[in-house]
């Protein structure tokens, strides 16, 4: 390993500062405090620091040399609606709120990085620090580009970093091309025909309709899904009737759909109401279907996970960075910064995810020993990028 000596010094330090910020977890758009603590660490640095930015955002701004490039770098602060079970001295003091995602260590690690930048500056241009709330799943990104974000600072290329248990500490995946899924939610409402469950010819059932419909839905991604794309459709909810022996007048489905591709996410959008209403005309019913997007794909640019490629290897060496592994179903909403410019997502190595110890468990903790590794890496991923002419 190759981290930053500097950097090294300070791991006592960073580990404070990233159990505080754990133990006292806020939730999507409510960062107050946690915007609060790295706002008055990047103003005591001398640094540019803008407040509010989507909400309860920070974006701190660090310049060097004559060169007009810049870069982003982001690090997400907010926390989970979880009930920690952990009973270290740095759990939650917030029932039902807990860092269960390392948020708590990715701003950490971008404030140690933000802290050798501003006192070396061993680079040419502008480094954009965007400290993002709500990315559980609020959208804290679009949020952050709706207030103007590229206006105001304004950058070519941007850059995020998640840690990964069961990833070895010290290790690093990079590669371009898709690394997380979309993230949609859709909605089925069958509305048949109540009847007396003794004399089902009087109704429509909707409960018989939506049980097809299950296994129908099933087959858009078994039988009409090309293999090589990869893509998820859940049905997490079937809500139908109230008495044991009344056939109900409705049913309510309620599901999830993760692609990997703009054409993916698209062709699964349409099908849904296609099968929905080949099912509910074959059975006599009526049904509403709703659609609703969450987070795109993240993509990762080809440029841009060769720049991280060699930062990367800079700290952890060639066999520490991981170019081989599988694409995440899970979502991010680093996938609209990477939208709106070409950009990689990085994952950290965690450690071993034993014991609970992976990502959304009760029993999750951010390892402190990856602080110094994440930190040097931003630094290095700024040298890289933004390397004098």
């Amino acid at each position: 390993m190759n981290i930053i000596d500097d950097i090294r010094a300070r791991q006592s330090e960073l580990s404070r500062i990233r159990r505080d910020i754990h133990a006292y977890p806020e939730l999507a758009f409510d960062e107050h405090r946690t915007g609060d603590v790295v706002a008055r660490h990047l103003e005591a640095l001398g640094i540019e620091t803008h407040r509010g930015i989507g909400r309860t955002g920070v974006v701190g701004v660090i310049r060097a040399g004559s060169s007009t490039r810049a870069i982003g770098l982001r690090a997400d602060m907010d926390a989970l609606p979880i009930t920690e079970r952990n009973t270290f001295e740095h759990c939650s003091r917030h029932a039902g709120r807990m860092h269960a995602c390392g948020h708590d260590g990715h701003t950490t690690m971008l404030l140690g990085a933000a802290e050798y930048l501003a006192k070396h500056r061993n680079f040419d241009g502008t480094v954009v620090l965007i400290f993002q709330p709500a990315e559980e799943g609020e959208g804290g990104a679009p949020a952050m580009l709706a207030d103007g974000l590229l206006e105001r600072f304004p950058f070519e290329m941007v850059f995020g970093m998640h840690n990964w248990p069961g990833l070895p500490v010290g290790s690093f995946g990079v590669f371009p091309g898709p690394v997380m899924a979309s993230s949609d939610q859709w909605e089925i409402h069958l509305h048949g025909r109540g009847a007396h469950a003794a004399m089902p010819q009087q109704g429509l059932d909707p409960i018989v309709a939506g049980a097809a419909l299950v296994q129908s839905l099933q087959s858009l991604i078994t039988r009409t899904r090309d293999p090589l794309e990869p893509a998820v459709l859940s049905v997490t909810q079937f809500h139908a009737g109230e008495a044991y022996n009344a056939i109900p007048d409705r049913a309510y489905l309620m599901g999830t759909v993760r692609a990997l591709s703009h054409n993916e996410r698209d062709r699964l959008e349409h099908a849904i109401g296609v099968v929905t209403d080949g099912i509910a005309a074959a059975h006599g019913v009526r049904a509403e279907y709703t659609y609703r997007r969450g987070y795109p794909p993240t993509i990762n640019d080809a440029a841009a996970a060769a720049v991280c490629a060699q930062a990367a290897a800079k700290v952890a060496g060639a066999t520490g960075v991981l170019a081989n592994l599988r694409p995440s179903m899970g979502a991010e909403d680093f996938a609209y910064f990477a939208q709106a410019r070409p950009g990689c997502y990085v994952w950290i190595g965690n450690g071993p995810g034993e014991g609970g110890c992976t990502l959304h468990n009760p029993n999750y903790d951010f390892n402190d020993e990856a602080l110094p590794i994440g930190a040097s890496y931003w630094v290095r991923l700024v040298e890289t990028a933004l390397a004098p002419a």
